[in-house]
């Protein structure tokens, strides 16, 4: 028989009976985060559409007047909203107001969760109520199951004899023990605390018990946040110790809280570290303070780690932030004081920890074709030596107050054309000059940066507007002006200007000329592209400081640039065309091929790239030259196999100046990958040989759940393998584990091979219950 009925006496109890079965049966996977899909179930608050129709399916639908009950027998199939729930027989009882379902109850919600028991007794509130033989499946692959489970007052539900896994059985025995299970005679689910207490617990791995747990509480899923301790870390460093940290997480209201972490140390004693974090309607901030006093001072280096050496009593306060002012702007921070340059760094002080830090505080803004962004810098080397050391960097950083960019592209076209503006304002001040003129350097006077205050402001506009002609020839007229204001004060060897104004003027062309050929199983397009722009010489090249375009490379990928230096303190000037080629091919087997190479031509005027400035841009790069070295690069792609190589090459001998490899591939078995880079000698720099470097890794799959994994890094120049990291894994659907092998060995400044460093570890991670440790890194491209 079957029954199509919308709301009335009937599907109300069917429907409380569905929705409460699954509060019963639900609650005894709420000690796990899996199960957090539940939560609403699980609070009472679970919704279902009133709208919605019912369809009931049984042999006979049985009406008892005398005794009141409603039931419908034998092959029960019932699904509303979304849910379904089979059973042998449901019955609803009028005077005790109970509902039961016997038989094989299997009920299978829209989320995903299927719940079986061999019956279940609930009172119509759902605030009493027994099931017996119960087992959980949910949508994310984690099981639970029970005996039997008891509900009383509508705030306690008692589970007796509780397993709970993330692992599958086994198929060939699916009576053998899972890989882990957690195994408890009573779970005690109190509804009105929110919490669920472990009572006579075991962790169980391959069928053995690993740690007896007598009795533990913890959070149901239904409360996001919760007071309590987290789950412990461990650490080890040769200087610090042993160190184990313990956090305490302290729930002081729904959008702020408090973590205050203790961890101790054998060597250095006890490091205490607090976060405060709040969240705001229109954004959040957090603040952080730590601090130790360092027990064994003199574990440390006293040359190179003086930072650690000299200072007992070390701490640190910083702070994150960001407020949404509105839907366009957003002002954020990250910034940090610390006692002394290494605190953070040393102690690994996660968000805080990056050798090279950067503080910031920024306003950005963005609407439609509008980008504002306004920042002010402090750049931090967390270094060992002490500032009076001649190799620190930390005092030798800027300040850079501020920097500004705003770019605009007006929506209406001109002359038919695309106009686009941008404004880019820096202000920097150094205490310590970077650099030296002593430094036996080719071109006298390298300096990273000057000593005191400089500044710049540039406006730039562009035009530039596409034509295709009748045979398919693609020409970009591109018209710019640009102005720059400079200033310096500073005393620093070699500063010759005080205050410029330098104004640039462009008129360019590009010209394309795509060409299609198709053959069989394939398709090829051939693009030649020339380009010319006409521009007046770089007004006070190499007079002024460079503080943004210090490092480019020229390659096929900055072959077209129209402004090839990579910042705004440097331009280039003088004449300039650019040749060169592009191509595309696809083929019907899925390989697909791209590819670009050409030469850069210096026809007229001052050569910016020949220009000495106070950190050598543009020397040994390939553009310093009226004609340029030659620039290629191709690139292969095959299903999960890519393959990519470019290089600069000499442009009367082609000799190899710079070139690059890499590959990578994955399949059934493993994967792999590798690259080689070579960089010819830059005197200039400082590099007086070359530089060749070559990385291979991969892994390798040994069955389906053990990897072997390993990579090496080998400097040629040097006969020196730099580095080399091997591991072992398991993985499966429940558990992971690692474990691993570093080691390091640097090639110092003099060319020689430093110390070598070696690193163990490991990690182990039990899908929804925890992990320890971190995971390897081997690399890749």
């Amino acid at each position: 028989m079957g029954l199509n009925v919308t709301r009335s006496v009937l599907p109300t109890w069917l429907a409380r009976l569905m929705c409460g079965t699954a509060v019963l049966c639900l609650a005894g996977g709420i000690s796990f985060p899996a199960l957090a899909q539940t939560n609403d179930a699980l609070a009472g608050n679970f919704k279902t559409n009133p709208n919605a129709q019912m369809l009931l399916e049984s042999d006979e639908l049985v009406y008892d007047i005398n005794a009141k009950t409603i039931s419908a027998v034998g092959g029960v199939k019932i699904e509303y909203d979304g849910n379904r729930l089979v059973a042998r027989q449901v019955t609803y009882d009028q005077k005790t107001g109970r509902l039961k379902a016997v038989g094989k109850v299997e009920i299978v919600e829209k989320d995903g969760n299927r719940i079986y028991a061999e019956n279940l007794d609930v009172t119509d509130d759902f605030k009493e109520g027994f099931v017996n033989t119960l087992r959980v499946e949910a949508a994310d692959n984690t099981r639970f199951a029970a005996e039997s489970a008891e509900r009383i007052g509508g705030e306690i539900t008692k589970f007796n004899n509780g397993i709970y896994t993330a692992c599958e059985p086994c198929r060939d025995k699916p009576g053998k023990a899972p890989l882990w299970q957690v195994r408890a005679q009573k779970i005690v689910w109190n509804g009105k605390n929110k919490t669920i207490r472990f009572e006579r617990g075991r962790f169980e791995l391959f069928g053995m018990p690993l740690a007896f747990l007598p009795a533990f509480e913890i959070a149901d899923p239904t409360v996001k946040r919760k007071s309590g301790f987290l789950m412990p870390s461990y650490r080890y460093e040769t200087n610090l110790g042993y160190g184990v940290s313990v956090p305490y997480f302290w729930a002081l209201a729904p959008n702020y809280d408090l973590t205050l972490t203790g961890t101790g140390y054998t060597k250095q004693g006890f490091l205490a570290d607090a976060e405060w974090r709040h969240r705001l309607e229109n954004g959040e901030y957090s603040i952080r303070v730590a601090g130790i006093s360092q027990q064994k001072p003199g574990e440390f280096d006293a040359t190179n780690d003086q930072e650690d050496h000299d200072n007992t009593g070390r701490g640190m306060i910083g702070s994150k932030g960001a407020i949404h002012i509105n839907p366009r702007w957003t002002l954020g921070w990250d910034a940090m004081v610390q006692s002394d340059k290494a605190f953070a760094y040393r102690y690994g002080l996660e968000g805080y920890a990056d050798y090279n830090k950067t503080d910031q505080i920024y306003l950005t803004g963005l609407h439609d074709r509008n980008y504002f962004d306004l920042r002010l810098y402090k750049f931090h080397v967390q270094e060992g030596y002490s500032d009076s050391n001649s190799a620190s960097s930390e005092n030798k950083q800027p300040w850079v107050l501020p920097s500004l960019d705003y770019a605009y592209i007006p929506t209406q076209p001109l002359a038919g054309g695309e106009l686009n503006f941008n404004l880019n304002v820096q202000a920097l001040y150094r205490d310590k000059e970077d650099g030296t003129a002593s430094t036996g350097l080719t071109r006298s006077g390298y300096l990273s940066g000057i000593k005191g205050n400089d500044g710049r402001i540039t406006g730039e506009v562009e035009w530039k507007r596409t034509f295709i002609t009748d045979s398919g020839l693609v020409l970009t007229p591109i018209l710019a002006l640009r102005g720059d204001g400079m200033y310096v004060d500073s005393n620093s060897v070699g500063v010759t200007r005080d205050q410029a104004f330098r104004g640039m003027a462009t008129a360019g062309l590009e010209a394309k000329y795509p060409i299609l050929f198709t053959a069989a199983n394939s398709t090829h397009v051939l693009e030649p592209t020339a380009q010319l722009f006409v521009r007046n010489n770089e007004p006070y090249a190499g007079q002024m400081p460079n503080e943004d375009a210090q490092s480019f490379v020229f390659d096929a990928s900055s072959l077209f640039e129209r402004d090839k230096f990579s910042g705004y303190d440097r331009v280039e000037g003088g004449t300039r065309a650019n040749l060169g080629i592009r191509y595309s091919g696809t083929f019907n087997n899925g390989l697909s091929l791209n590819g670009i190479a050409g030469q850069s031509f210096q026809l007229g005027g001052v050569n910016s790239f020949a220009s000495q400035d106070f950190v050598n841009a543009g020397a040994e790069s390939g553009l310093e030259t009226a004609r340029s070295d030659y620039v290629a690069m191709i690139g292969a792609n095959y299903g999960a196999y890519t393959l990519t190589t470019g290089g600069r090459f000499d442009k009367d001998t082609f000799e190899v100046h710079r070139a690059e490899v890499a590959a990578t591939g994955a399949g059934k078995y493993g994967s792999v990958f590798g690259k080689y880079a070579f960089i010819g000698a830059q005197p200039t720099y400082g590099f007086t040989e070359d530089r060749q470097e070559v990385t291979l890794g991969g892994t390798a799959k040994l069955t389906p759940n053990w990897r072997l994994l390993g990579s090496g890094t080998y400097d040629i120049v040097h006969d020196t393998l730099v580095k080399r990291t091997a591991a072992i894994a398991y993985d499966d659907e429940c558990f992971t584990y690692q474990m691993y092998y570093t080691q390091q060995r640097p090639i110092t400044s003099t060319g020689t091979a430093g110390d070598t460093t070696t690193t163990y570890g490991f990690q182990i991670s039990f899908r929804t219950l925890w992990e320890f440790g971190k995971p390897v890194d081997i690399g890749g491209i």
